[in-house]
């Protein structure tokens, strides 16, 4: 029996639908009761967990606070802290303390740093270097995760995802989506980055065979769809899976950074102009794992529309 937390989330909803395909049983938790959601309540250091851990055999930790610089988000390390770091401790120990076998934790590419260089992808084996309080708390959480399982035996799995995607997605994502649909010029044609993202059921899929897969204990996992498309790539991608052709003009990235540091918007930006790439070969080779869905197909799924066929494409 699987526990599965933050199950109201994005991502959780999707770990569910997955679970089912499997036919693996499962328990959602969540802060509030629902429609077979077995609630919490608040979570924080002291949460008791015990009712929800009852005949547990695996966590797979999703709830957090997260980061969005598109929607307002808390900007404290202590805010994020609780939930992150104090909230996810304190499970793992009321885990491991009735006999739970492995617990998962999804953190984020964050712990490693904010963009990489070009040719030198993130991987399980680089220093962290973690630029936000977000990206902080989830660091803080892995590193007490790892002396927990040290110290009791509980078997831990770490997978660090990039940008996530799919149905329903909010924030930078869908951002760029809807000016896509807009058909607004962007001044995005000479960016020249690498992008990694994973589009959710891939993500969920990953989750799944890391919760049972005997390579998978003791290890960080980075994950993302296999390719790496530059910011303009993924418009003209979006563009072709929505039907809106997008409208790409040059402009040289520095003036484009430079122009958003004037408006306070430089992190925006950055998320445009700077490369985030991450090798999965770990992944595939510990894991026997590639991803079920490539991303053009993933996009036209995440969006609702037809890939045309070959008559007509």
């Amino acid at each position: 029996m699987f526990l599965v937390t933050g199950a109201t989330g994005f991502v959780g909803k999707g770990l569910q639908t997955t679970l089912r395909q499997y036919e693996i049983p499962f328990r959602a938790a969540s802060r509030s009761a629902g429609d077979q959601l077995f609630p919490v309540g608040i979570i924080d250091g002291k949460t008791d967990w015990l009712a929800a851990l009852a005949g547990i055999d695996v966590v797979l930790h999703l709830a957090s606070v997260n980061q969005n610089l598109v929607e307002r988000s808390p900007s404290t390390l202590e805010t994020y802290r609780t939930v992150n770091v104090d909230g996810t401790i304190n499970l793992a120990k009321q885990a491991a303390a009735v006999g739970v076998k492995r617990f998962v934790y999804i953190s984020s590419v964050k712990v490693n740093g904010e963009w990489t260089d070009p040719g030198k992808p993130f991987t399980p084996a680089d220093a962290p270097r973690p630029k936000s309080a977000y990206a902080e708390s989830k660091l803080e959480a892995e590193e007490l995760l790892r002396t927990l399982s040290h110290d009791t035996g509980i078997e831990l799995v770490i997978i660090r995802p990039p940008l996530v995607y799919g149905p329903g997605v909010r924030g930078s994502f869908d951002a760029l989506v809807r000016l896509v649909r807009r058909q607004i010029p962007l001044p995005l044609a000479s960016i020249k980055n690498r992008r990694s993202m994973v589009y959710l059921e891939n993500l969920t899929d990953l989750i799944v065979k890391a919760s049972s897969h005997p390579n998978a204990a003791g290890r960080t996992f980075m994950i993302s769809d296999g390719n790496n498309p530059s910011t303009a790539e993924l418009l003209k991608m979006i563009g072709s899976a929505t039907g809106s052709p997008s409208r790409l003009v040059p402009f040289p990235p520095v003036l484009l950074e430079a122009a958003a540091r004037l408006v306070g918007k430089q992190d925006l930006a950055y998320r445009l102009t700077k490369s985030l790439e991450v090798d999965i070969s770990e992944t595939r080779t510990k894991l026997d794992w590639f991803p079920p869905f490539q991303m053009s197909e993933a996009l036209f799924k995440t969006l609702g529309t037809q890939r045309p066929t070959e008559e007509e494409a």
